[in-house]
C-alpha cells in the first residue's frame, strides 16, 4: 500500500504497542527515572502516583517500568481495579502466587497471608511492588484498603511499595478530605502532559525513521496541524498521521501538506476537535474507496508482524534454522562505569573501531590524542565534533564516538545503535547493550565522528531540510546538517538495538 510509496518497511503510526517505536519526551524520561528511583531506592513504602490524560503514554511508561525493575523485585499488577476490598486483596495475592485457598472471602485471613509473604520476601532481600493501572476506577472502599496495605511493615521498613496510575480524575479523588490519609502517604507525584509542538515533530520523525523511512514527508506546517488537531496527545497524533499518509498515497502525493492533515483529522476525530475547511464530498468518497481497497489488499498481502501485545506473538512463517547469535552483555550503571575506567582515556581504539564501520584505513584521518578531534586526509572524508543531545545523534543515524564518564576517568565509546529505550556501544573491543537512561547519565554530551561525501552546495531551503530531519532549523549548513545531507550516501547506520 502506501508503505512503498513513502519508502517504509512497516506502518509507522500504528496505535498497537510496539517497544521499538517507543518515544519518550523529556517529561516521560523524567517520570520513568523517578519512578524507578522511588521503587528501587527512595520510595520507603509510600505511594507513587502517575497521572495523565487518555493517550499520553501512561500504559507505555508502566510497561517500561516493568521491564526495568531490579531483578529482586516482585510485582503484583492490577489491571482491573473495579473491585471490592475483598476481591482486591484476593487479586493481589493471586498476582504474587500466594496460596489463599483457605482464606478466600475473609479480609483478615487474606491480609495475614499477604503479610506473611511480605515478611518472607523482606527476609530474602526482595522488594514487593503493587502497580494499579486505571486507578481512577478504584472505589473509595478499595482505595482505603490499598492505603491499609501500607501498614504492613517492620520496625524500620515498609514491606509494600504501591504505584497508582490513572487519569486526572485520580488526582481529584485523592484530593477529597476523606482520603487525606492516603494522599499524605504519596511520596512522588508525576503528571504526564501532552507533547509540545516541537516534541510532536520529533515524535512523528522518530516513528517514521524506525519504520525505515528516510525522507520525512510532512511539511513543517503539516506537523503543526497534526499537533493542533491532536492537542499533543500521542495516540491521536498516530491516528491522524496514519490517515494523512493514506490520503497522500491515494492522491499520489510525495509531500503531506496541511490540507491533507485537515482532511485526515475530519475523518478520524469528533467534529468538535477537527478544524479547517471541508473537502468536497465526492473527493472524500473517492478517497475512502481507494483507501478501502488498499486496506483490503494490505490485509491480504502484508507480512506477519512481530508481537502485538506482551506474551501474544503472531504466527510466523516457517524458516530454516540458523545458528543462534551470542548474547550481547547488558551493563547497568555500575558495570558501565567499570568498563569505562578499564578502557582508558586514549581515543585511538574508538576511532579505529569507527573507521572499521566505514571500511576506511587508518590513514584516512589523523587524530589528536588529547582532544580526540580528527582531521581528514582523504578527499571525501569529513570530520565532525561537538556537543548535542542523543535525539540529535539518533536523527543523524550514523555511528559516532561518545565521551563517557567512569568512576575515575573518561573514555571514548563507539555508539552502534540507539532507540527510545536502549543503546548499543563498543568499548575496548567489546560490544554492550545498556539502557538509554544509563547512557544519558554517563555521557558528557561530547561526540565526534566522520562521514563521507562531497561538500554539498548550500540549498535555499536548508532550514526546511533541517526541520524535516529533526535538526535545529537555523538555516546554517553546519557539520551536523552536512552529515544529515549525506544520509543516503553509502556507509554504516545506527542499529535497531531490539532486533
Amino acid at each position: 500500500m502506501y508503505l512503498e510509496h513513502y519508502g517504509l518497511g512497516e506502518a509507522p503510526y500504528s496505535i498497537t504497542p510496539d517497544p521499538r517505536f517507543v518515544f519518550l519526551s523529556e517529561r516521560h524520561r523524567d517520570a520513568l527515572a523517578h519512578l524507578l528511583f522511588g521503587i528501587g531506592q527512595g520510595g520507603g513504602g509510600g505511594f507513587v502516583q502517575l497521572t495523565g490524560e487518555v493517550g499520553t503514554g501512561k500504559t507505555t511508561l508502566s510497561r517500561l517500568l516493568l521491564e526495568q525493575l531490579p531483578e529482586n523485585t516482585r510485582v503484583a499488577l492490577l489491571l482491573n481495579p473495579r473491585l471490592g476490598p475483598i476481591e482486591l486483596l484476593e487479586t493481589v495475592c493471586e498476582e504474587l502466587h500466594i496460596d489463599i485457598s483457605s482464606a478466600r472471602g475473609s479480609g483478615k485471613a487474606l491480609v495475614d497471608a499477604l503479610n506473611a509473604y511480605l515478611l518472607r520476601a523482606y527476609a530474602d532481600g526482595l522488594r514487593v511492588v503493587l502497580i494499579v493501572d486505571e486507578a481512577q476506577n478504584l472505589s473509595a472502599d478499595a482505595l482505603e484498603q490499598v492505603r491499609l496495605l501500607t501498614n504492613l511493615e517492620t520496625d524500620t521498613q515498609k514491606l509494600l511499595q504501591i504505584v497508582l496510575i490513572g487519569q486526572p480524575e485520580l488526582r481529584d479523588a485523592l484530593a477529597k478530605p476523606e482520603l487525606r490519609q492516603l494522599a499524605q502517604r504519596i511520596t512522588a507525584r508525576f503528571h504526564l502532559t501532552p507533547l509540545s509542538e516541537s516534541e510532536t515533530g520529533e515524535y512523528l520523525r522518530h516513528r517514521f525513521r524506525v519504520a525505515g523511512g528516510r525522507h520525512f514527508p510532512m511539511t513543517a506546517a503539516a506537523v503543526n496541524r497534526v499537533h493542533k488537531h491532536a492537542n499533543g496527545i500521542p495516540r491521536l497524533v498516530n491516528v491522524i498521521a496514519e490517515r494523512a499518509l493514506l490520503a497522500g498515497y491515494a492522491r499520489d502525493a510525495s509531500t503531506i501538506d496541511p490540507k491533507l492533515v485537515d482532511a485526515a483529522a475530519r475523518e478520524v476525530l469528533p467534529t468538535r476537535n477537527a478544524v479547517g475547511r471541508q473537502l468536497p464530498t465526492a473527493w472524500l468518497l473517492g478517497t475512502a474507496g481507494v483507501l478501502l481497497l488498499g486496506l483490503i489488499a494490505w490485509t491480504i498481502w502484508r507480512p506477519a508482524t512481530r508481537t502485538v501485545a506482551a506474551g501474544m506473538p503472531l504466527p510466523q512463517k516457517p524458516t530454516l534454522a540458523v545458528a543462534a547469535k551470542p548474547a550481547i552483555p547488558r551493563l547497568d550503571a555500575t558495570a558501565l562505569a567499570g568498563a569505562v575506567d578499564a578502557a582508558g582515556a586514549s581515543p585511538a581504539p574508538a576511532w579505529e573501531a569507527l573507521l572499521g564501520t566505514w571500511t576506511l584505513p587508518a590513514s584516512a584521518i589523523t587524530v589528536d590524542p588529547a582532544s580526540a578531534a580528527c582531521t581528514a586526509t582523504a578527499a571525501d572524508v569529513h570530520c565532525v565534533q561537538g556537543r548535542a543531545r542523543l535525539d540529535t545523534l539518533q536523527a543523524l543515524d550514523r555511528p559516532l564516538l561518545l565521551r563517557l564518564h567512569g568512576q575515575s576517568g573518561d573514555a571514548w565509546a563507539l555508539l552502534l545503535g540507539l532507540d527510545a529505550r536502549n543503546a548499543r556501544i563498543a568499548l575496548s573491543g567489546n560490544t554492550f547493550d545498556i539502557d538509554r537512561l544509563t547512557l544519558q547519565s554517563a555521557w558528557t554530551g561530547e561526540y565526534a565522528g566522520l562521514w563521507r561525501g562531497p561538500d554539498p552546495a548550500l540549498p535555499a531551503d536548508i532550514a526546511a531540510f533541517q526541520d524535516a530531519r529533526g535538526l535545529s532549523a537555523d538555516g546554517v549548513a553546519g557539520p551536523e546538517t552536512l552529515m544529515a545531507l549525506a544520509g543516503d550516501a553509502p556507509g554504516p547506520h545506527l542499529l535497531r538495538v531490539l532486533e
